[in-house]
């Protein structure tokens, strides 16, 4: 693949699918996606992009460059942050429990399995356990470590707000109880930290659980669909794809009514094969209905089963055209991922939206 255009957003998208060359201190590899990435900031905004030592760009002397030509941008990566380096009261590393995201946003997937890893529902482009395989992380962490390295995190390091997501549970409520434990006690170590917490909609019959979420501190929440297309959910995602869109539709409308418009989000992903019309359609329809529609680039993540079978990135061109018209749209409409509070859409880095504009 090659460069797309010399415009901002042209780079931005470029570097999400071309990577870049640099020594990241702040990586991760596997886990729930979206990607392997490096952390940098471009322009003093959090950046994560995945390191490639063939991409045409590098940074170098705090400089964005293209096949070595300036472009203008100042770009650094992300220092380890100093809370990597303690451990918590019951001995676990702190690094274990919570990753930094970009530059100040502080991450972590509260249960690491989830029950549709079987190889015939697993999600093509999610490695959720393969990090917990891999002694990266632990298999579920407690609200009380969480607590403990979110307090370190702020102290230590400035973060300013925290993502937490979950592998899917057996119970109706898909995890979101846990998450809500979690919350709180987060919140009650650091008050005021906005928190984004993730889940499945719950089932229809317990739908209170996305108030339970609010209630217990909650600023912002994301209900990750990945596609709108149902055939491309049944080829990417044979598990989720058993919870129809009408579940998602009751989730996503009570989250509204409980958090406020703009303060739901869901991931859309770019390069599983969905019309980039109908992709924009649909992404521009839910932010009508106060969703703001996360667009992110598939890109190959060790671990997963499309990785395995050579499933490539989509092509930079696609994602700038369905990333650019659903920016204007979004502007349009008002709506800004940085007005989410916290979450994936607040921080940016794995998208090019900001870029845009939105």
């Amino acid at each position: 693949m090659t460069p797309t255009t010399g415009t901002r957003v042209g780079h931005r998208v470029d570097l999400a699918i071309l990577g870049v060359r640099v020594d990241a201190p702040v990586r991760r590899r596997a886990g729930a996606g979206p990607s392997d990435d490096g952390h940098v900031l471009l322009d003093g905004a959090g950046t994560a992009v995945p390191l490639n030592p063939d991409s045409p760009y590098s940074i170098s002397g705090g400089r964005l460059l293209l096949d070595g030509a300036d472009l203008g941008l100042d770009a650094e990566a992300v220092e380890r942050p100093r809370f990597y380096d303690l451990t918590t009261a019951d001995g676990v590393p702190y690094e274990k429990l919570a990753r930094l995201h970009g530059k100040d946003v502080l991450a972590t997937t509260v249960v690491q399995t989830c029950i549709r890893y079987d190889e015939a529902d697993r999600c093509r482009f999610c490695a959720i356990e393969a990090s917990l395989a891999a002694g990266a992380t632990t298999a579920v962490k407690t609200p009380a470590q969480l607590a403990e390295v979110a307090e370190a995190a702020v102290r230590l390091d400035g973060v300013r707000q925290m993502v937490m997501t979950t592998g899917t549970t057996n119970g109706r409520d898909r995890g979101a109880r846990h998450l809500a434990r979690c919350v709180r006690a987060v919140t009650a170590a650091v008050p005021g930290l906005p928190v984004q917490v993730q889940c499945e909609p719950p089932a229809p019959e317990d739908l209170a659980a996305i108030g339970e979420l609010k209630d217990a501190g909650a600023t912002a929440i994301g209900i990750h669909v990945e596609a709108l297309d149902d055939a491309v959910r049944s080829r990417w995602m044979p598990g989720k794809a058993g919870v129809p869109m009408s579940q998602y539709d009751a989730a996503w409308a009570e989250a509204v009514r409980v958090f406020g418009r703009n303060r739901v989000s869901t991931y859309l992903l770019v390069g599983l094969g969905e019309d980039p019309d109908e992709l924009v359609a649909g992404a521009l329809d839910l932010a009508r209905r106060g969703v703001y529609p996360f667009v992110v680039p598939y890109r190959p993540l060790a671990g997963t089963l499309a990785a395995a079978d050579g499933v490539g990135a989509p092509d930079p061109a696609v994602l700038a055209d369905v990333t650019t018209r659903v920016a204007a749209g979004l502007r349009t409409l008002g709506m800004r991922g940085f007005d989410q509070g916290a979450g994936c859409a607040a921080c940016g880095a794995c998208s090019a939206l900001g870029a845009a504009g939105a």
